[in-house]
């Protein structure tokens, strides 16, 4: 017998999920391709991703440069049950360097949830904002519960496989 998915409910779980984070981890390639993985504190603003990097972090260039990264949200482990089927999501993005300047609203959420002192102190050094602009990706919240995703359309597919 097949479970029924109720997929709204599974939307509510996947927006309190997201809601929930303050850090991605960040997949982008180096100069000769070679694949690098990197972390960033973010906020989440009109269907888009922000992250506020300095230009001296490895990661700064190879975002820059490559327009297209995959980003990944965990869940705790010490709020995970089972490690096998930990909450995820994974989320292929457009990425752009969008500077400083008129960004007030974007630095208001990050004062929100970072901290004033720390973004402020931020603000008088070598940062620049990127502009993560999510495609689509694949939520998973465990065995035989995994979703594809279509940010721009806030969709959620179950996926289903075919046992043989």
């Amino acid at each position: 017998m097949v479970a029924t998915i109720n997929i709204d409910k599974v939307k509510s779980r996947y927006d309190a999920f997201v809601a929930s984070r303050k850090t991605i981890v960040i997949s982008s390639n180096d100069a000769d391709g070679n694949p690098f993985i990197s972390y960033a504190p973010f906020v989440a603003h009109e269907g888009k991703l922000y992250i506020y990097i300095s230009a001296i972090a490895e990661h700064y260039d190879f975002i820059e440069q490559s327009k297209t990264i995959q980003i990944m949200m965990l869940a705790d482990e010490q709020d995970t049950k089972n490690l096998f089927a930990r909450e995820r999501l994974y989320l292929k993005c457009t990425a752009e360097n969008i500077g400083n300047d008129d960004l007030e609203m974007i630095f208001e959420k990050m004062t929100a949830i970072h901290g004033a002192q720390l973004i402020q102190l931020l603000r008088t050094i070598d940062m620049s904002i990127f502009e993560l602009m999510p495609k689509d990706g694949r939520y998973v919240i465990g065995f035989g519960q995994a979703f594809t995703v279509d940010f721009a359309a806030e969709k959620l597919e179950h996926i289903v496989v075919e046992k043989k």
